[in-house]
């Protein structure tokens, strides 16, 4: 597939490996994984950002201008987007890593860190396939976590198979026209059928549509009003004797983003679907599914911030106007470390949720109230900045950057989806508070944060202290008086706060080996989101040029830079 050349002067990012060109990613990698398994990734991950940067990045740009077609009942997806699933479904096994050993090599189930790592170079190239990706990994962690079974042991091969012809992905048919974030709402009816159910009324917005099973949300006859009368039931796309279920999708989608992937409108005409655990229990087994989906979206953010800002630094570094490259100017070297910084925040956010729900996953409930807290916090705020973010990016390359043919407007699109999928801003924001409020959650999170703040140096570590504990008491009052139109408030000087202090702490540890690199983006993120400050104020200390000059190289950054805008700081 050739690429098509870029203007005269427009400097040629196509083909940069997407994991060398952020060189602090291999770092992060070897201080949260184990060593072991550290030095076994790594190779995959080189190979990865590889083909991310170059086959991958052609192949989005390719599926993007041909969506799917719906003929009949059979989705017609572009050979681009197909050869994308292979990657992710089959060579890397994303969606399987988690539930069985043997993937990319390694004996046993990988951790989830080391999947959303992963998943972190491969959406850098393309988010409409990670929809599904995490559809079927999330499926499959909650039929393991609460169906039958006989149930299980039937679908669990198809859902972690790498062979592309047995492989069975998975998706959530939820929504419809009137319950949207208002899932009480749910009128799609259960009725009993032998050892089965049949499944009645419209799905309205129904990703990866073709999908070989979904869990879907019905209310069986004579069940409650509300989300507590709602069953969860798993429903095939083929029948046992291999003909298609009872039901069809009336059309696909014409979307802003992710458009090689399908979405469709779907009526259910009395589909057969097995229950899914208890009965009235459907909507808490479905938010397991959920919370795990808002998780892999904060990661996705995540992923589409560090491309554009590479994207970006490529860009600055290599692209001269004025008689200097574009990085030499100061009001561009302001802008990227405006983009560093919420890229960087949501990096260690996601890979820190990923250390806590192993834990949890491993039966500790102080970490499973840390992951209850975290996933909407992450899916809140890192999803809009990635909205500012992929667009700001766009700007550095300027005119160019708004056509089709590179990498930015595609950014720009998918980033719009994080804030909407999975629950609304509004609605992530209002989960927060409740996972205050209701379940103690922050009660759980604040003592770790504190323990590694103790740890990091002593000027930097009292301006995150003071910053987390008003920051805490500010969404702890909210949660606690129901003063909901303040949540987005509160969720946003929280997820700060705690990146701050997990940034200070992943500094600390990097500091043994004398880089001080992620102290100063902690120390930043105090100054730019957390400290109080006159938006009309000069920066007079002329700490700003310091921070550029230290961070846009994204190299080591030593001890004697941060004392230094410490001290200053402190004058």
């Amino acid at each position: 597939m050739a690429s098509m050349r870029a203007p005269e002067g427009v400097p040629e990012s196509r083909g940069l490996n997407l994991f060398e060109a952020d060189p602090g990613f291999r770092g992060l990698l070897e201080l949260h994984l184990e060593p072991k398994l550290a030095a076994h990734l790594m190779p995959h991950f080189t190979r990865l950002g590889a083909i991310a940067g170059a086959e991958l990045d052609e192949q989005a740009l390719t599926a993007d201008k041909n969506p799917p077609q719906l003929a009949g009942q059979r989705v017609d997806k572009h050979a681009s987007y197909r050869r994308l699933e292979e990657v992710a479904f089959g060579e890397y096994g994303l969606a399987a890593m988690s539930h069985r050993g043997g993937v990319l090599g390694w004996p046993d189930p990988l951790p989830p860190i080391a999947k959303y790592a992963l998943t972190y170079v491969y959406v850098q190239a393309e988010f409409g396939v990670c929809c599904p990706l995490s559809m079927t990994d999330a499926l499959t962690r909650t039929i393991r976590k609460f169906a039958d079974p006989a149930l299980v042991a039937r679908y669990l091969p198809g859902l972690t198979s790498q062979d592309m012809d047995a492989l069975t992905q998975g998706a959530m048919f939820m929504t419809e026209q009137k319950a949207g974030s208002d899932v009480g709402a749910t009128e799609t009816v259960a009725r009993k059928s032998g050892d089965a159910w049949t499944l009645h009324g419209d799905k309205w917005f129904c990703s990866n549509a073709d999908a070989g099973l979904a869990l879907v949300l019905a209310r069986p006859e004579g069940a409650a009003d509300g989300t507590r009368g709602l069953s969860l039931f798993l429903m095939p796309r083929t029948l046992p004797d291999g003909s298609l279920n009872q039901y069809k999708i009336v059309r696909l989608k014409e979307k802003l983003g992710t458009r090689g992937m399908p979405s469709g409108e779907t009526k259910l005409e009395g589909a057969t679907a097995y229950l899914v655990g208890d009965p009235g229990r459907g909507f808490v087994q479905m938010a397991d599914m959920i919370n795990m989906s808002r998780l892999s979206n904060g990661m996705r953010a995540a992923g589409m911030m560090r491309r554009a800002l590479t994207e970006a630094l490529f860009v600055a570094r290599n692209r001269r106007a004025f008689g200097k490259p574009l990085i030499e100017l100061p009001l561009m070297r302001r802008q990227l470390v405006k983009l560093m910084l919420p890229t960087e925040a949501a990096r260690s956010m996601v890979l820190y949720t990923g250390l806590e729900l192993a834990k949890a996953d491993g039966g500790d409930e102080a970490a499973r109230k840390r992951v209850r807290l975290l996933t909407p916090l992450i899916k809140f705020r890192a999803c809009r900045d990635a909205r500012k973010v992929t667009g700001d990016a766009m700007e550095v390359r300027g005119g160019v950057g708004y056509t089709e043919e590179w990498s930015d407007p595609r950014l720009v699109r998918d980033a719009h989806l994080g804030s909407i999928w999975e629950g609304t801003s509004n609605i992530v924001a209002l989960d927060v508070l409740r996972a205050i409020s209701r379940e103690g959650c922050l009660d759980a999170l604040l003592p770790d944060l504190n323990e590694k703040l103790e740890r990091a140096p002593r000027m930097l570590a009292a301006r995150l202290a003071a910053s987390l504990n008003k920051a805490s008491a500010f969404a702890f009052d909210t949660a606690a008086t129901g003063l909901e139109s303040h949540a987005r408030q509160a969720a946003t000087g929280l997820y700060y706060a705690v990146s701050a202090a997990l940034l200070a702490d992943e500094g600390t540890r990097l500091g043994k080996k004398g880089d001080c690199r992620r102290h100063l983006l902690a120390l930043l993120c105090y100054i730019h989101r957390l400290e109080p400050r006159d938006p009309l104020r000069r920066d007079l200390t002329e700490i700003g040029p310091t921070f550029s000059t230290a961070l846009l190289a994204e190299a080591p950054v030593s001890p004697e830079i941060l004392d230094k805008i410490l001290n200053a700081l402190s004058h």
